[in-house]
């Protein structure tokens, strides 16, 4: 990374730049609800990774990729994983389609297969959405806020920029769209401090 893009992930701490820093000293990392296009194919492979998902086409859609080293079909409570088995398990945009009281199943979950620390990454409060692609396992089902995680022990951060501009899918929401994405992405250091004004949270839990 030269310079100028320290620099800019320095002023804009985008999503991907939080999943490499909190990646960066783990050697085995789960996804749970990987899908079919995990955001960790922009992360540079110093690590080995399992992904785990309910939805087959999703799985093999995610193969062809190459972005995990090894899977898992299965539901995410339904799992043969051991205690401590990874440095660290990520849920990315998953947390949000299970019902509350699993999601806080799965926290626990999470903190008892992993060594060092979970990731959890999902929208700040409840943002409606249907099923895609006839996968009835992209509907959102519950909300999550900044008070919550942070009350579970998480690190909570800003990210994606300034709440009401952005609505389902992430898609910007004003005209001209391409003035408000870049609204959207000067507003990010400040909604990266001020997670609860973000459209998105990455919450962070550093396992003793």
């Amino acid at each position: 990374m030269n310079l100028l893009q320290k620099i800019y992930h320095i002023l804009f701490p985008t999503y991907i730049h939080c999943l490499r820093k909190h990646l960066k000293n783990c050697g085995s990392v789960l996804e749970l609800g990987c899908g079919k296009g995990s955001p960790l194919k922009y992360v540079k492979k110093t690590f080995y990774s399992v992904g785990l998902d309910v939805h087959k086409p999703s799985i093999e859609e995610s193969k062809k990729l190459k972005i995990h080293d090894e899977y898992v079909l299965s539901d995410v409570f339904n799992n043969n994983f051991k205690e401590k088995q990874f440095d660290c398990v990520v849920a990315l945009d998953f947390i949000e389609h299970l019902k509350k009281g699993d999601g806080f199943k799965l926290i626990k979950m999470m903190e008892k297969i992993a060594k060092k620390k979970i990731v959890i990454f999902t929208p700040t409060g409840f943002l409606p959405q249907s099923a895609i692609e006839d996968n009835r396992h992209q509907e959102h089902i519950s909300g999550w806020d900044v008070k919550e995680m942070k009350k579970e022990g998480f690190e909570v951060y800003g990210v994606n920029g300034w709440k009401p501009l952005r609505g389902e899918r992430a898609a910007i929401k004003w005209h001209p769209k391409l003035f408000w994405e870049l609204i959207s992405i000067l507003s990010e250091p400040i909604t990266y401090v001020f997670p609860n004004h973000a459209f998105q949270m990455f919450c962070v839990k550093k396992l003793k």
